[in-house]
């Protein structure tokens, strides 16, 4: 399944998923609008990521035992973090080999000028699994990127 798939199939569902303790595949009619559509990926930016949610994550894991997962939003190049353009949040999703859904492993709000858009989330992984980090610009939209996590 690709990224923009999964993007589609999960970010619109999370927080009703998460609330209501159930977790279900997104349902549209033909030729309508997606959330997904919408989101940036990181080619878009390549040599000034400045909105790019980059992951720091070790490249494997061993099941059961957390370990830290650090996202970035301009860490290549600093975003501007004004009233008028700045982060407004990260959220960070875990997808398991072979499972259609990416699950929320965290989020985290921004305040405008006090906040620097970086957030650290110790993550606990059974498979080998894709971690999705999306973002929000409050001028630029929402952008993502992912990396695959192995686990042992």
């Amino acid at each position: 399944m690709k990224r923009r798939e999964i993007i589609r199939n999960s970010a619109i569902l999370a927080g009703a998923a998460a609330s209501a303790g159930t977790v279900f595949a997104a349902e549209t009619k033909s030729g309508s609008a997606r959330l997904g559509d919408a989101i940036i990926p990181p080619e878009k930016e390549m040599g000034k990521e400045k909105h790019v949610p980059i992951i720091d994550t070790p490249s494997s894991a061993t099941a059961g035992i957390p370990f830290n997962v650090t996202v970035t939003v301009g860490k290549t190049v600093p975003h501007p973090n004004t009233v008028e353009h700045h982060i407004k949040w990260i959220q960070l999703y875990a997808q398991e080999d072979g499972s259609q859904y990416a699950l929320e492993v965290g989020k985290c709000d921004f305040g405008a000028t006090y906040a620097s858009p970086t957030i650290t989330i110790p993550v606990i992984l059974q498979k080998n699994s894709t971690l999705y980090a999306l973002e929000q610009c409050n001028i630029h939209g929402i952008w993502d990127y992912s990396v695959k996590v192995s686990v042992g």
